[in-house]
């Protein structure tokens, strides 16, 4: 058996999956110092080309995880969902008739119903597989093992290595291990058992198809302005959207189709579709939207939404093995933004592994504690938000997909939706992810301030001396908002190499 640890005594930490999240998180620990290796099950990295949008908050945490991330969005074509309107800077995410044929002199009028101001550049559209690449292109060679399909976790004592087996018969010895491996989690298992029925997951009654189309195709069925600018067609059981990628040269358009059936057991989740079944199911619906599915590819994927609404984990940590993104908290994608939460997961987890590597750097021997004690407040500053944004992506879904929509007595108690959607959407947007980040560190800090006492006291050094030489990171931000996220690492770190030698 071949095995492919680390020489040296820094800090290993073993992320396993490689998606956007996987890759953000590794890039977010490298910057950190941390000795980082990513274990991908495929052979490499492909993606399908559709488009991914990222709300403000999942870039302003980029920003803070690694500016780097945000030249790899920038460098794979990303641009702003309402980057033509040249009236207002701010990106909108807009809401249209996309069934009814209101005006009988002209078939392909819209109502507009509500748009929601999410900032400036407050979402950025861009193809998957191209930011996946960029983001690749961050590591060195070794960082990234591909063909690693993972088959056991061993933890060998409170403080040994965390020992990882591999299908290919090689092992890799870690200190912790942080499984970002999708709704399909192997990871998974290991965090909360085997027999446990949380984290099965549950089919949604949504069918997903999505693919590019060039944008001077798009113009020419929706109009300059609507094929430039975000939309979503919504109307009874189904919704179709679309948003510019690819420096605006492509559009991604994805439609969502409820199925009223269940999933057989067993079944793949993605299989070949083709644009007579989107045909189908938007049939009755406004002209403008069937010239578009018209521009769909012959054959297309289509995939079966699952997400953990039924079963969500009690935990998403177990001793040094914890689980971020889709591997905890997968959801149906009527927000549009699964990924931007485990963007969110990504920058809690970089500034604890931070804390871990500066606190323990003159104390090796309590690295095992203080990783046990990290996922702790992990779990306690995440798990709330990221399961309430699976409850509230099907409740946007229903919203989205009323009868009422086609029925006109009830059009006027339809739209009255639209102000639980704002609450919604604004609750992701607006986020204070800077305040995330002050309390992870203080709720770290508090419970690292735990095992400083018992220190002192074994030391024999008064207490009084170590609390005077405390700093509260809360304060001194009070007093001082341009400190970044990095000058409060710095901060704690000193801090905490203070504690240490006291």
């Amino acid at each position: 058996m071949g095995s492919i640890a680390p020489e040296d005594d820094s800090l290993r930490v073993a992320i396993i999956g490689g998606g956007i999240v996987g890759l953000v998180l590794a890039a977010g620990l490298a910057r950190r110092q941390v000795n980082v290796r990513l274990f991908e099950q495929a052979q490499g990295f492909r993606e399908v080309g559709a488009g991914i949008a990222f709300n403000a908050t999942a870039i302003r945490s980029m920003e803070l995880i690694d500016p780097g991330v945000i030249g790899a969005l920038r460098l794979a074509g990303a641009v702003p969902l309402s980057a033509a309107d040249e009236d207002d800077p701010n990106d909108y995410l807009r809401w249209i008739d996309g069934y009814n044929q209101r005006d009988p002199d002209n078939p392909y009028s819209q109502k507009f119903y509500y748009k929601a101001c999410a900032g400036y550049r407050g979402f950025e559209g861009v193809r998957r597989d191209q930011f996946l690449e960029e983001l690749v292109k961050l590591f060195p060679p070794g960082v990234i093992q591909c063909g690693k399909r993972l088959e056991n976790i061993e933890q060998r004592g409170s403080d040994d290595k965390m020992l990882l087996s591999f299908r290919d018969g090689t092992t890799f010895e870690a200190d912790a291990v942080i499984g970002c491996d999708g709704i399909k989690s192997s990871t998974r298992e290991f965090v909360i058992g085997k027999d446990s029925p949380a984290g099965e997951p549950s089919y949604t009654h949504i069918n997903s198809y999505r693919t590019l189309i060039p944008m001077d195709k798009a113009i020419g069925v929706l109009g300059e302005y609507k094929a430039r600018i975000f939309h979503n067609h919504i109307g009874p059981r189904a919704n179709l959207l679309h948003y510019p990628v690819a420096e605006s040269t492509m559009v991604n358009v994805t439609a969502f189709v409820h199925d009223p059936d269940d999933w057989p057991a067993g079944k793949p989740t993605t299989l070949m579709g083709s644009r007579d079944d989107v045909r189908a199911a938007f049939r009755d619906w406004n002209p403008a939207v069937r010239d578009l599915v018209d521009l769909f590819p012959d054959q297309l994927h289509m995939w079966a939404v699952f997400d953990l609404w039924e079963y969500p984990l009690p935990f998403y940590n177990r001793g040094r093995v914890c689980l971020a993104g889709d591997a905890a908290h997968a959801t149906s994608p009527h927000h549009g933004a699964g990924a931007g939460m485990g963007i969110e997961d990504a920058l809690c987890l970089s500034v604890l592994m931070g804390e871990v590597l500066a606190s323990t750097r003159r104390d090796r021997a309590a690295r095992g504690a203080a990783l046990t004690t990290a996922f702790d407040v992990y779990d306690k500053v995440r798990r709330t938000r990221s399961q309430w944004l699976v409850n509230s992506s099907r409740r946007m879904c229903d919203l989205h997909h009323q009868d009422d929509w086609a029925n006109p007595a009830k059009w006027l108690k339809a739209e009255t939706c639209f102000e639980e959607v704002k609450d919604r959407s604004h609750k992701i947007w607006y986020y204070d992810i800077a305040g995330m980040v002050m309390d992870t560190i203080e709720t770290f800090g508090k419970a690292a301030d735990g095992r400083v006492q018992d220190a002192v006291l074994a030391k024999d050094v008064s207490a009084k001396d170590v609390s005077a030489m405390d700093v509260s990171v809360k304060d001194v931000l009070a007093k001082d908002e341009s400190i970044n996220s990095l000058a409060i690492n710095s901060l704690v770190a000193a801090v905490s190499e203070i504690r240490v030698d006291s």
